[in-house]
């Protein structure tokens, strides 16, 4: 399943640092605004504790995690809805995410370059806000006038679709973001033709050390999903076992933290197998049912499906054993209706 989230912000707040920490990969992180042009691409597992404990009962030559993909891109600045900097190149980028996350700059260095008056994530935050909104207008208002002669001769469907579309280009000009919005089912399906850049789910990552930040400036975030995290230090940190952050008093890794509530702002959710060779997680969308998790596997499964067996991932660890789960009717038999929950170990029965 490829989806995937992209690392925004303005230039020199910390992007490509992100990025390297996360994917160990050498990028360019020159100090200076624009360097990085084309987006860099990382897939990155998951870390996820219950297939720790899955692997550690049901030892298998490989354990393999769930992958998420970062996409890290340009610097946005103030203007690029019309143009200013890498303009629709960038904002082009983002559309072709799933969602994204606001790397804001919190951090208070004076070698490396502010592109900004003021060290301010709130005001960044703000800026992203704007342009990615502008250019969701441009968008909107371009498909209205085309639908013009629709709706003059009448036609059921332009009339609808334009009173949706005209719902959202009145939030849009009170500043409300798309993805803040309750959107009904016939709207979303609508909202969806145009991958609009202020419906995508998102996170404010806060690029400072929590003494940088003052508790006003992040007053401004509460109940906002945000995390903050110094992002050079997990750099300079990555290669340090969980011991020798501790020896530092460095903490656990925020990094693990931040690849988890991205995977969560896709709406995903996991379910492992336990094959004779692998122990493995699978990624699935909320609400997709056990022949669909069957498909993710394998076609054939999907297919061919006849009935799942079911178990929750902690109740097969309390039991030890697949025998002494069955023993005590913990594994569940489901069919094609079934909503695969998050967390459960299958195994798929198919035809042939």
């Amino acid at each position: 399943m490829a989806l995937s989230v992209g690392i925004v912000g303005l230039p020199n707040t910390g992007k490509s640092t992100l990025f390297q920490a996360l994917t160990q990969k050498q990028v360019d992180r020159a100090n200076y605004p624009f360097c990085t042009i084309e987006p860099n691409l990382g897939i990155i597992a998951v870390p996820d504790n219950r297939l720790d404990a899955l692997s550690e009962i049901f030892p298998r030559e490989k354990k393999i995690s769930t992958t998420i993909e970062f996409v890290d891109i340009a610097g946005l600045i103030k203007g690029a809805s019309q143009g200013e900097g890498l303009g629709n190149k960038f904002l082009s980028h983002i559309r072709e995410v799933d969602a994204v996350v606001y790397v804001l700059r919190g951090f208070n260095r004076p070698n490396i370059i502010n592109t900004q008056p003021d060290i301010d994530p709130w005001a960044e935050k703000e800026i992203l806000d704007v342009e990615l909104s502008l250019k969701d207008l441009e968008t909107l208002e371009k498909r209205l006038s085309s639908l013009e002669k629709d709706i003059k001769a009448g036609q059921k469907a332009a009339l609808r679709e334009a009173a949706i579309l005209e719902k959202f280009v009145q939030n849009l000009k009170k500043g409300r973001m798309l993805v803040d919005l309750e959107i009904r089912d016939e709207e979303k399906e609508i909202l969806d033709r145009y991958q609009l850049l202020s419906s995508k789910p998102r996170l404010y990552l806060i690029n400072a050390s929590k003494s940088e930040l003052s508790s006003e400036k992040l007053a401004l975030f509460s109940g906002q999903p945000y995390l903050i995290l110094d992002v050079l230090t997990e750099l300079e940190a990555a290669d340090l076992s969980a011991q020798e952050r501790q020896e530092l008093d460095l903490g656990p890794s925020q990094l693990d933290e931040l690849i988890q509530r991205s995977y969560q702002l896709l709406d995903l959710i996991t379910f492992f197998t336990v094959g004779q060779n692998e122990v493995r997680a699978w990624t699935l969308r909320r609400g997709q049912t056990a022949p669909e998790a069957g498909g993710v596997i394998h076609t054939d499964f999907q297919n061919n499906f006849i009935k799942a067996e079911v178990i929750n991932w902690q109740q097969l660890v309390e039991a030890g054993s697949f025998s002494v789960a069955r023993q005590r009717g913990l594994v569940r038999t489901e069919g094609k209706e079934y909503q695969v929950q998050d967390g459960d170990v299958i195994e798929i029965k198919a035809g042939a």
